[in-house]
């Protein structure tokens, strides 16, 4: 077997422990106090940090949502449309776009002689 690296050896050799202990130890370095250095308050800090991540994920998404919105209500007002009206018709328009499509793809290739 070739090991590339001395860590890779080192890995073959050591306990699996180490390397978990060490995963979580690596997400930890940035926080401040006794959690980047104690496995046990790194794990906790670990796992709390990876949840609010999540968290702030869907909540940028929801703003995110917002922000458009009022992007394209005021630019649609500015044209003397509500928002609500201007979804409508775009869906409409989108719709009907789609059903061309399945049409044509529906249709049978004509053959030329």
């Amino acid at each position: 077997m070739v090991f590339l690296t001395t860590q890779l050896w080192l890995r073959s050799r050591v306990t699996d422990r180490y390397w978990r202990v060490q995963e979580v130890l690596k997400h930890a370095r940035h926080f401040r106090g006794r959690k980047n250095r104690c496995y046990r308050l790194a794990v906790r800090a670990v796992i709390r940090a990876f949840v609010k991540c999540t968290k702030a994920r869907r909540r940028k998404r929801g703003i995110l949502r917002t922000l458009w919105i009022n992007r394209i209500t005021a630019a649609s007002q500015e044209h003397g449309l509500h928002y609500p009206a201007f979804v409508g018709n775009l869906i409409k328009v989108w719709l009907r776009t789609w059903s061309c499509c399945d049409v044509e793809c529906l249709r049978k290739p004509v053959q030329l002689a």
